[in-house]
């Protein structure tokens, strides 16, 4: 591989990592009810779907754009976890189901969630190299690194449990991210003359400042 190959598989993988560091917080939240040994699995299993779906993906990536509708399921599903752990907080919470039909059901979640998220980058790293196989490398580089963190995540939030709560809220507001983007394709697709939009700076603003206030809250309490 050249330097300059070197340099796009680098810059893709980095790229991917970056624009999908929120997802790393959504699996996370999605695996921690389950145990340590099957957490570890069902990211296993979610690292494979993953792959297999941005494959697909970046060979259809013109068509990317009009699946609007799984980005706004994938919003609503996501501002639901976070209401419902917020609206149960402080309940004495039944243990979770932890046969293989509810593995199995959060492992497909995990990979439909992905496939949301997916859209707005898949997107950007296509148009950043129009060699698929490198893209394809450095998306996979990016895609390992998230589920790193989201092991990483899980780890945290054991260690200090007030910090779930924060975790919640970064998952809520991803999803209202999620569901204006998925909207706003819509609007264009039908050429309506008003399309929502998010700044990216704003987004992540206001994620900054969950995650320091948040943070900073946790910590002390367990102090």
């Amino acid at each position: 591989m050249s330097g300059e190959g070197l340099l796009v598989l680098l810059t893709v993988a980095a790229l991917e990592a970056l624009l999908s560091g929120d997802n790393a917080m959504v699996l996370a939240v999605m695996v921690k009810p389950l145990p340590p040994a099957l957490r570890a699995r069902a990211l296993f299993y979610g690292l494979l779907g993953a792959y297999l779906l941005r494959g697909l993906a970046l060979l259809f990536a013109v068509f990317l754009i009009r699946v609007w509708w799984i980005q706004v399921l994938g919003g609503l599903y996501l501002v639901y976890l976070m209401v419902q752990h917020l609206r149960q907080e402080g309940e004495e919470k039944a243990p979770p189901q932890l046969g293989a039909a509810e593995f199995w059901r959060i492992v497909l979640l995990m990979n439909l969630v992905d496939l949301a998220f997916a859209v707005d980058s898949i997107l950007a790293v296509v148009a950043f190299s129009r060699d698929l196989l490198l893209v394809f490398l450095g998306v996979a580089l990016g895609i390992l690194f998230v589920r790193l963190a989201a092991g990483w995540m899980v780890a945290l939030m054991e260690r200090h449990p007030r910090l779930e709560k924060v975790a919640y809220l970064l998952v809520g507001w991803a999803g209202v991210k999620l569901l204006l983007e998925g909207v706003g394709s819509y609007a264009k697709l039908a050429h309506l003359g008003f399309v929502p939009h998010m700044p990216k700076a704003f987004f992540f603003a206001v994620t900054l400042a969950i995650l320091g206030v948040g943070v900073a809250y946790a910590l002390r309490e367990d102090a």
